[in-house]
Order: structure tokens, then C-alpha cells, then sequence
């Protein structure tokens, strides 16, 4: 059994996916996307989002054209159902994780079915009150979706932050698996 940062005693080890975007990247077939897709791991989920190509054509305002995108994402999304889900199974073999999909063009980015995982959380009284207040003001409809808002609000704000704070650990990790085997 493998032991976290902390000396906490982890579950079950899921494989890493250092590589997933290079394997996803070769997978692929051609013309899928413009370019290389962009490939976010965690230890749930991949979520896999490619660049389509813009609508060709005049539209009479930033409304029609982003309808259009939608459109083009919506023909993607059902014209390669068969052969994503047959790579998300082959990589969900892989890593251990279930696989998302999704597509961009321009300014209208869709997911497809992406994971929604349960988390455990403890909250005290301070804690509970803000979740309550944000579901009084009509900004979230459930301490469940409150939390979840203000989760994605502190990751738009401390994007700079989080990212340091990812590097850190990559380092430690790095650190870890050069040290000795205590186990």
C-alpha cells in the first residue's frame, strides 16, 4: 500500500497519465480536430477538447454565428459518438479514469456527459452559513451546487496560485520517487 504526502495510507493506486495527452494526440484520428487536443487529467477523469473548424459563411450578428458553432459542435458530437466511445474505452483501460469529451470553436466551448464525482466534506457552522447565504440569494440552488461555485470561483481567482501550488507538488512527487524505498 502506497502512502500519501502526509504518511496517510492510500486506497488503490491508479496508474499515471503523464502520457495522456501523447497517446490521445497519436490515437486520434486525423482531421478531428485543428490541432493537438487539450488533454486535463485528475484522478477521476480526462477530459479531452479539440478546436473544430469555424462555420464558413456571413452571419448577421455574434448570436447567429455563435449558434452556428454550437451546430457545427452538436454534428461533431453526434457524427464521432461510435468512435469516441470506443477510445474512451480503450484509454479508460489504460488509466483507470472515464473519459469526457469536448469541443471549441472560437468563443463557444461544449462538454460532453463529463464525470460529477461525490465529495466527502466536513464544514463547521462560518462554513455552512456561506454555502446557506449563497442559496438564499438565489446563486445556487443547493448547499451541494453552492459549494461547487464556489469552488470553480476560487480556481477563476487563484489560477496563478493553483498553478505554483501543482508545480510544488510535482516536485515533491519527483523528490519522493528518487528517495529511499521505506516501504
Amino acid at each position: 500500500m502506497r502512502r500519501d504526502w502526509a504518511g496517510r495510507r492510500q486506497q488503490s493506486e491508479i496508474p499515471p497519465a503523464d502520457d495522456a495527452a501523447a497517446w490521445f494526440g497519436g490515437r486520434l484520428p486525423e482531421g478531428w480536430f485543428t490541432g493537438d487536443p487539450e488533454v486535463t487529467v485528475d484522478r477521476d477523469e480526462i477530459v479531452v477538447v479539440g478546436e473544430l473548424p469555424a462555420p464558413t459563411g456571413e452571419y448577421a450578428d455574434d448570436a447567429a454565428r455563435a449558434a452556428a458553432e454550437d451546430g457545427r459542435i452538436s454534428r461533431f458530437r453526434e457524427e464521432t459518438r461510435d468512435e469516441r466511445i470506443d477510445i474512451a474505452r480503450q484509454a479508460e483501460h489504460r488509466y483507470q479514469r472515464k473519459v469526457a469529451w469536448g469541443a471549441r470553436i472560437g468563443g463557444t466551448k461544449v462538454l460532453f456527459t463529463t464525470l460529477s464525482a461525490p465529495v466527502m466534506t466536513r464544514l463547521r457552522q462560518p462554513e455552512r452559513l456561506v454555502l446557506d447565504t449563497l442559496v438564499d440569494a438565489g446563486v445556487a440552488r443547493s448547499r451541494s451546487e453552492a459549494l461547487a461555485w464556489a469552488v470553480r470561483t476560487v480556481g477563476e481567482h487563484a489560477d496563478t496560485w493553483l498553478a505554483e501550488l501543482r508545480e510544488a507538488l510535482t516536485k515533491v512527487d519527483d523528490l519522493r520517487a528518487k528517495g529511499p524505498d521505506l516501504g
